[in-house]
């Protein structure tokens, strides 16, 4: 009776060790197969897709830039030098004139009959001189004191008839040089006197661009450099001239020295206070290692690029440091790492990293180089050199 007991005991046990046993070894074999199947599902590797550019030297013109202002070539403010009525005013305002045009006149009834006057009185004064010159020398009539008295008396006649012919020109204002009656501040029946303005006239051609170079740049900014210009309000023209005049002392409060550059100003399209944009050629290189601004990726020390190798037949992108140079807008020089045709990653750069596998999807629609040097200006700034990512 006992040893049944003890025998059905022992069977109650084993039950649920076997049921436990069972559970862990379908436990095992789900994990066993959820692992077989997440290793089937991984991706032998990634590849991201990419767009190139085959590097290319070609020659980039540096340029210093600039803002600069248009004056007038020569401003000038004319004045009355006599006194009276303003009479006439010939010359409409807006109107070209030339040097030596009169552009307003002043009464001159009065002076003219005193210059009248005077002429009568020099007359009359330089015959009585030689008369009495012509007495003392032939018939030694009269003293030699009198005769030194109608020659002062003739000679302070003719002075005065000077005089007042003067003062009778003056009243004709004219224009001193040749330029546009810009502005006229008198009207027929105005009373002026001496130093009231009269109009000015400014002359347009040639226009004259004023600009302050910072002083980093006093080296590579002479009298005779090329410097190119144009304006946002006349797209599509450009103006090349030599720069006339280079300031000798810089300005204490901005640091920069001013400049001065004559255009040809045909039309007087260009008009002063108008805001110029001025490039100053500072250096050409020849054939130099030109990439895109967006190409480059910057890291903490500097920057990189990325090129497309191959490795063991599979394309590649490998990292390469860069050193930079002189930059043109979103063209920059690279001075060291990256060599002509190298094949640059200009879309794709900032996914991928050293060693990925890329897929090559397509070109750029042109090879890395900048555009021809005298077709694009260029700015003087350049980043810092490259470094390790």
């Amino acid at each position: 009776m006992s040893s049944r007991a003890g025998t059905r005991a022992r069977a109650i046990v084993l039950l649920p060790l076997l049921a436990i046993a069972a559970a862990c070894s379908d436990d095992a074999e789900a994990r066993a197969d959820s692992a077989a199947a997440a290793v089937a599902a991984e991706p032998a590797g990634r590849v991201i897709n990419v767009q190139v550019a085959v590097v290319a030297g070609s020659d980039f013109a540096e340029r210093i830039r600039l803002t600069g202002t248009v004056t007038a070539y020569r401003d000038v403010t004319i004045s009355a030098e006599e006194t009276g009525v303003i009479r006439q005013l010939p010359v409409a305002k807006g109107s070209t004139v030339g040097a030596g045009q009169v552009i307003a006149a002043i009464d001159d009834r009065i002076l003219r009959a005193q210059v009248a006057q005077a002429r009568a009185q020099a007359e009359l004064t330089r015959e009585v001189a030689d008369r009495r010159h012509r007495l003392f020398t032939e018939s030694t009539i009269g003293t030699e004191l009198s005769v030194l008295e109608a020659r002062s008396a003739a000679q302070q006649a003719a002075a005065n008839l000077d005089g007042l012919s003067e003062r009778l020109a003056r009243t004709r204002i004219r224009a001193p040089i040749s330029g546009v009656l810009d502005e006229r501040n008198v009207e027929i029946g105005t009373m002026v006197a001496p130093g009231t303005p009269v109009a000015r006239i400014i002359a347009l051609s040639p226009a004259k661009v004023t600009a302050g170079v910072p002083e980093r740049f006093a080296a590579d900014v002479v009298p005779g450099s090329m410097a190119r210009v144009t304006f946002d309000v006349l797209p599509g023209r450009h103006f090349d001239a030599r720069i006339d005049y280079v300031g000798a002392a810089v300005n204490a409060r901005n640091r920069t020295f001013p400049i001065e550059i004559a255009l040809p100003n045909q039309g007087f399209a260009i008009k002063p206070e108008m805001v110029a944009n001025v490039e100053i050629l500072k250096q050409r290189l020849q054939q130099a290692v030109v990439v895109p601004q967006e190409a480059l990726v910057r890291i903490e020390n500097g920057f990189v690029v990325f090129v497309v190798e191959e490795d063991a037949g599979r394309p590649v992108a490998r990292r390469r440091p860069v050193l930079l140079g002189p930059s043109q807008r979103n063209q920059v020089v690279v001075q060291a790492g990256l060599d002509p045709g190298d094949r640059l990653i200009v879309v794709g750069q900032n996914q991928v990293a050293h060693n990925d596998r890329v897929n090559v999807v397509a070109a750029a629609p042109s090879p890395v180089a900048p555009p021809p040097v005298g077709a694009a200006p260029a700015a003087s700034a350049a980043p810092a050199a490259g470094g390790t990512r």
